[in-house]
């Protein structure tokens, strides 16, 4: 009798597991997490604390928890995961380096790129003595390791890494698989983080046609998909286009993630970057502070995309004429960037360049000048010497020196 009834446990806690995996793969997060903490809570019941069949349980509500931007829950359940494995397993298990793949998901959402890294790294070289050359799974290290370099500003890095991704996948994988479609849209930012746009819209467009195939009509990767496409037509400067591709994403993001999700303060921003360029102001405004309030409830006080929330708002006062305002904006921008991101990072050379033309909006020069060469001292180091950021600064500097 009580083989039997231990036998009808497992098999609730296994039909729990299948039902959230459906609902995961759906896309559909908080009834995914429901079943997997109810396959958990049966399997506490008749197994010790340390058991290796809880780990997957704990490892598959971290996952959940990161799409759906619970971080540090998502954290403590990957760390109770790899706890449970390091007792359970031998050191180089292919679970260990599942479960460090994982937590470098979640460092890098929380905007700590330099320990994602390091949590990839550390997936890939138990993989490499794991698994066969070109398993599955050593291209998903390859992917968050790129994913870690982009963050970082080492784009050419990126991107190599990510094509080694797609060139596993493309091996491995069947031609529409969804794990394709994640290697495409790396390398379509590395591209765009490079400036070259047309190589970067083709393969957003490969990524979503490959969403279009595997997913559901409003599963949350599809979102980004449109997201991605619409960043590398804003770029180009085709706005209407940008636009339709970024409500096309938020109305998708609405309707799968919760209402302080990170990615939907992406997508305001986004639309409100837009609409700032179009030169709809109050318009831009609007949807840049949406962005803001989501992301101080969801996100930690010194991520990065915090700092392009105040950057945008910035961009849109200066716009406006309120330079005190946008000043303000900027430099709690540039306070945040050098504190999260390493000191030749793209992005602070953004702020410099962006406070560097307030002070020149605001006659001074000097000033001014200082922050230009700033920029151009870090564009210089971590951009391709043709990208049309290096171009504006400089134009930017001799326009100042006319002046003084």
């Amino acid at each position: 009798m009580l083989l039997n009834e231990a036998s009808n446990e497992n098999d609730e806690s296994y039909c729990y597991h299948c039902l959230g995996m459906i609902k995961y793969n759906l896309g559909q997060y908080n009834e995914a997490i429901k079943f997997y903490q109810k396959s958990l809570d049966i399997k506490e019941k008749t197994l010790h604390s340390n058991h290796p069949d809880l780990a997957s349980p704990y490892n598959n509500i971290g996952l959940v928890y990161d799409e759906m931007g619970e971080y540090s829950k998502a954290l403590s359940s990957h760390e109770r995961s790899l706890e449970i494995r390091k007792i359970a397993l031998p050191p180089n298990h292919p679970d260990l380096a599942s479960s460090y793949n994982n937590i470098g998901s979640v460092y890098k959402n929380m905007g700590e790129y330099s320990k994602a890294l390091s949590s990839y790294e550390r997936s890939l070289e138990i993989r490499k003595k794991a698994l066969p050359l070109n398993h599955p799974d050593l291209a998903s290290s390859y992917l968050g390791i790129g994913n870690a370099y982009r963050n970082l500003g080492e784009y050419s890095k990126a991107l190599s890494s990510y094509e080694r991704s797609l060139e596993i996948q493309k091996i491995a994988l069947p031609p529409n698989h969804p794990d394709l479609a994640s290697s495409y849209l790396g390398i379509g930012n590395a591209y765009r983080n490079l400036g070259e746009y047309s190589k970067a819209l083709s393969s957003y467009e490969r990524s979503l046609e490959i969403r279009k195939i595997a997913l559901s009509p409003n599963h949350p990767d599809l979102a980004a998909s449109y997201n991605n496409i619409g960043s590398v037509y804003y770029n180009m400067g085709e706005y209407s286009k940008a636009l339709s591709s970024y409500e096309r994403s938020l109305e998708i993001r609405k309707i799968g993630l919760p209402p302080n999700h990170p990615d939907l303060a992406a997508s305001y921003n986004n639309i409100g970057l837009v609409y700032d360029n179009m030169g709809e102001y109050s318009k831009a405004l609007s949807y840049y502070e949406k962005d803001l309030e989501i992301s101080l409830k969801a996100l930690p006080p010194n991520h990065p995309d915090l700092a392009a929330s105040y950057n945008n708002i910035g961009n849109v006062y200066k716009n406006m004429g309120e330079y005190s305002k946008a000043l303000s904006s900027y430099e709690r921008s540039l306070e945040i960037r050098k504190i999260a991101l390493p000191p030749n990072h793209p992005s602070l050379a953004a702020s410099y360049n962006n406070i560097g033309c307030m002070y020149r909006d605001m006659g001074e020069y000097s000033k001014a000048l200082s922050y230009y060469e700033k920029a151009e001292d870090i564009w210089k180091k971590s951009l391709p010497s043709n990208h049309p950021h290096i171009a504006l600064v400089k134009k930017n500097i001799d326009i100042v020196k006319e002046k003084m």
